[in-house]
């Protein structure tokens, strides 16, 4: 790939995942209501999950998946579901549960259940996401010359890049977010209101996935 072309993936991938979505309200959630540590373990969630589809996608898995509509229908209700329950959770959350406290310098999430919860949350709300698995098989491609012999370790590659680059765009939405909480008292009393806010807005980021179509139809 030309020097020109590389650099166009990489900035169009950065701003891909600027943009609010489903990931990074997650991410900005926890960070916001239990610490950097949390959002920062919310991130290395999402991308763990963005793994699994980019080896996917290379091994033609994902392509499979759009062409059959009884596994796409499967993993989107599957993926819908989950998202429901994500916000059904934050919705049902009580706000005494969480504390933000100072330690070394930075926030701590103190929960019972604590870190592992969050990642793997975060890994199942991507993986159980068709939408992301169809988002690679749209966008990496455009990136591939033709001319290329080895088309699925290509892929692999610039997968690979642009979910490393999206790791850092996450971490940096978890810092900024836990920088605006330990700084704004009066967001810190608000924030079972985003606890609410995120909930709605995670059911119906499921409602919609429920109604996507399968894209060979």
């Amino acid at each position: 790939m030309a020097t020109g072309q590389l650099l166009l993936f990489i900035a169009a991938g950065v701003l891909l995942n600027l943009t609010p979505g489903p990931d990074v309200l997650y991410i900005v959630t926890h960070a916001l209501r239990r610490g950097a540590r949390a959002g920062m373990v919310a991130a290395l969630g999402i991308t763990a999950g963005c793994f699994v589809h980019i080896i996917a996608a290379a091994l033609g898995v994902s392509a499979l998946l759009a062409a059959s509509a009884t596994a796409f229908t499967v993993l989107k209700w599957a993926g819908a579901a989950y998202l429901v329950y994500v916000g059904i959770r934050l919705l049902t959350s009580q706000g005494a549960e969480f504390a933000i406290t100072s330690e070394a310098g930075g926030a701590r999430a103190t929960k019972a259940g604590g870190l592992k919860g969050i990642f793997f949350q975060g890994f199942w709300t991507n993986v159980l996401n068709p939408k992301v698995a169809l988002f690679f098989l749209a966008f990496v491609p455009q990136f591939i010359a033709p001319s290329v012999d080895n088309k699925p370790l290509a892929f692999l590659l610039l997968g690979l890049l642009f979910n490393f680059n999206a790791l850092w765009v996450n971490l940096g939405w978890a810092l900024a977010a836990a920088w605006l909480a330990r700084r704004a008292g009066a967001l810190q009393r608000g924030l079972c209101w985003l606890d609410r806010v995120a909930g709605t807005m995670f059911i119906g980021f499921g409602i919609k996935l429920a109604l996507t179509d399968n894209p060979s139809h």
